[in-house]
């Protein structure tokens, strides 16, 4: 629960600059990815059970026995891709689309497959 003075907005922009300063510490240093996952909403890619935890740099569980990639792991990924805007990206393994829309913000096109 957010403190008496804090706002629910307020609590999520708290907890989203402290997961992007997170990723900074964490090596993602590329400003592009940065951008993208602090203007990605992970909270709508995110089961409601687990909606209080959406902006914690953790794996979260999803349907068919998958889960919500780290965002550290997404950041570095996403940084190792060295993306342009011109670029055309294939996923393979959408899960819950989180790693699709971050990239989505950086990339051109980007063509993601799921078996589920």
């Amino acid at each position: 629960m957010p403190a008496p003075s804090e706002s629910p907005e307020d609590d999520a922009e708290t907890r989203r600059a402290r997961l992007v300063l997170g990723l900074r510490s964490g090596g993602v240093t590329d400003p592009k990815v940065l951008a993208a996952i602090e203007g990605t909403p992970r909270d709508l890619f995110v089961p409601d059970l687990f909606q209080e935890r959406a902006w914690e740099d953790s794996a979260l569980p999803i349907a068919c026995g998958q889960t919500i990639s780290q965002p550290l792991i997404v950041g570095l990924m996403t940084q190792a891709l060295n993306v342009e805007g011109r670029s055309r990206v294939l996923e393979i393994g959408t899960g819950s689309g989180y790693q699709t829309a971050v990239l989505a913000k950086i990339a051109r096109y980007v063509y993601s497959v799921e078996r589920y």
